[in-house]
C-alpha cells in the first residue's frame, strides 16, 4: 500500500471513532444496510456524512474491514476510483462507505464498476440532491436501494436536545386524534418556545456546534453547493452561478408567491430556458421547493403554483426579517413533504394534502371562513400547545418523520 493510501487510512480510522453514535437520524434505523449497493441522497448539511461514520463504527469499530473515504481528496486527481477498489480488495476492506461522490468523473460508472468487479464489496455512498441521481449512465437503479435524508423534523430536534423521546405519528392519526396527542407532549415539555427555536435554527444537525455563527454556516452552505456541486455536474459559467444565486435571495424575499415567472427571469436579464434550469437547480440542491396547483397535481416547473424556500431555517439565514406567516407555511410544506405527502396549493384554504386533506395555515386565531363547509378542512395553527375540533396546532406537523 501507497504512503498516501497509509495515511488515508488513519484518516478513514480517526474519523469513524470520532463520530458521535448517541443520537441517530430516524432514517438511520429504515436503511438496508444489509444491500450491497446502498445510496443515501440530500441537501448539504442533513448529516449524511455523519449517518455513514454512525453505522461504520458501529458495526465494525476500527476493524480494517471498512474505510471510509471522500471522493474530493486530491489522491483522487492522479487515480482513478478503479485503481483504488482494487487495492481495497487488496487490503481485505468488504465494506466501503463513499462521500462526496460527485467530484470523480463519471462517478455512477465508477460505482456500478464497484458493484460488478468485487462481489464481495458492499458500498454505501452519498451524494447532494443536487446531483443528476438517475444513475442512467451507470445503469445503478436495478442493482441500489436508495434513501433521501431531509433536515431534522421537529419531533427528531426534540430528542437532539434530549427533552423529549417521542415516536412518529402518522398525518391520519394528527388528524383525528390530536387533542390527546399534543395533550400528552405538552405536559412534558414547554413545546411552543422549543418550537420557536426549532424555527429559527434547528433543522440542520450541526446548529449544536455552531451557536452563534449558525446562520453564517448556512449561508456558506448555500455558497458551497451553488459555486462548487452545482458547476460539478452541470456545464455553467461563473455569470450562470451569479445569477442563480440572485435568483435565490429573490425568492426567499418574496415568497411564497404565484410567480410571474416571466418578470424574473427578466430581473435577472436571463431567458426562460436558462431560467427554468437555474431553478431546477435551485430545487435539486434542496434550496426552494416548488408547490403545484391543485389543479395540476403534476409539476409544473414553468409555472409553479407557489415557490418556498426549503425549510425555515434557510429563510432566517437569508431574509433579514422573514414574514411569520411565511415560516409557517415553510414549515408546513418542508415537513409534509420529507413524510412523502403530496403538498399542492388549493383553490380554496392554502394546501390540499395528498389530494384529500385541505389546510389553511394561521396564527391562533385563524378561523375556518376560506373552508368553511369543505369536507376534510383542517386549520393548522400556530401559538397553540393544543387544539380543538378540527383546529390543530402547527407544531404536531413535526412530529410525522
Amino acid at each position: 500500500m501507497d504512503e498516501e493510501l497509509e495515511r488515508m487510512r488513519l484518516i478513514s480510522n480517526r474519523l469513524i471513532d470520532g463520530t458521535p453514535t448517541e443520537f441517530h437520524r430516524s432514517l438511520f434505523h429504515s436503511v438496508d444496510w444489509e444491500n450491497r449497493l446502498v445510496c443515501i441522497k440530500g441537501a448539504r448539511g442533513t448529516g449524511k456524512t455523519t449517518m455513514l461514520r454512525q453505522f461504520a463504527k458501529e458495526r465494525f469499530g476500527l476493524d480494517p474491514r471498512a474505510f471510509y473515504v471522500a471522493f474530493d481528496h486530491y489522491w483522487f486527481k492522479t487515480h482513478s476510483p478503479l485503481e483504488f477498489a482494487e487495492e481495497m480488495h487488496k487490503q481485505g476492506v468488504t465494506h466501503l462507505f463513499v462521500d462526496e461522490v460527485h467530484h470523480v468523473e463519471h462517478w455512477q460508472t465508477a460505482i456500478k464498476n464497484f458493484n460488478d468487479f468485487y462481489p464481495g464489496l458492499s458500498v454505501v455512498y452519498s451524494g447532494s440532491s443536487i446531483l443528476k441521481m438517475d444513475n442512467r449512465e451507470g445503469d445503478l437503479s436495478r442493482r441500489q436501494v436508495s434513501y433521501t435524508l431531509s433536515g431534522m423534523s421537529f419531533r427528531e430536534f426534540l430528542a437532539y436536545e434530549g427533552v423529549l423521546d417521542a415516536g412518529p405519528v402518522s398525518l391520519d392519526d394528527i388528524s383525528r386524534e390530536h387533542v390527546g396527542i399534543a395533550t400528552g407532549i405538552a405536559r412534558k415539555v414547554r413545546i411552543l418556545p422549543l418550537f420557536d427555536r426549532y424555527l429559527s435554527s434547528g433543522y440542520y444537525p450541526f446548529y449544536k456546534t455552531e451557536h452563534s455563527g449558525y446562520y453564517e454556516r448556512v449561508v456558506e452552505t448555500v455558497e458551497k453547493v451553488l459555486d462548487s456541486d452545482y458547476p460539478a455536474v452541470e456545464d455553467v459559467t461563473p455569470a450562470t452561478i451569479r445569477k442563480t444565486k440572485k435568483m435565490l435571495a429573490v425568492l426567499a424575499a418574496s415568497c411564497p408567491q404565484q410567480p410571474n415567472m416571466s418578470a424574473l427571469y427578466r430581473e435577472l436579464e436571463t431567458d426562460r430556458n436558462q431560467g427554468l434550469k437555474m431553478l431546477s437547480a435551485l430545487e435539486r440542491a434542496g434550496l426552494v421547493v416548488l408547490v403545484p396547483s391543485g389543479r395540476n397535481s403534476l409539476k409544473n416547473l414553468s409555472r409553479p403554483g407557489k415557490i418556498f424556500c426549503e425549510n425555515p431555517n434557510l429563510m432566517h439565514a437569508l431574509v433579514s426579517r422573514a414574514d411569520e406567516g411565511t415560516i409557517r407555511e415553510t414549515f408546513f410544506v418542508n415537513q409534509l413533504r420529507a413524510a412523502a405527502h403530496d403538498v399542492a396549493c388549493a383553490a380554496h384554504g392554502d394546501f390540499v394534502v395528498d389530494g384529500r386533506l385541505l389546510f389553511e395555515i394561521g396564527g391562533r386565531g385563524k378561523g375556518f371562513s376560506q373552508i368553511r363547509n369543505v369536507p376534510d378542512s383542517f386549520v393548522a395553527a400556530d401559538n397553540l400547545e393544543t387544539g380543538v375540533g378540527n383546529k390543530i396546532p402547527l407544531w404536531l406537523f413535526g412530529f410525522l418523520y
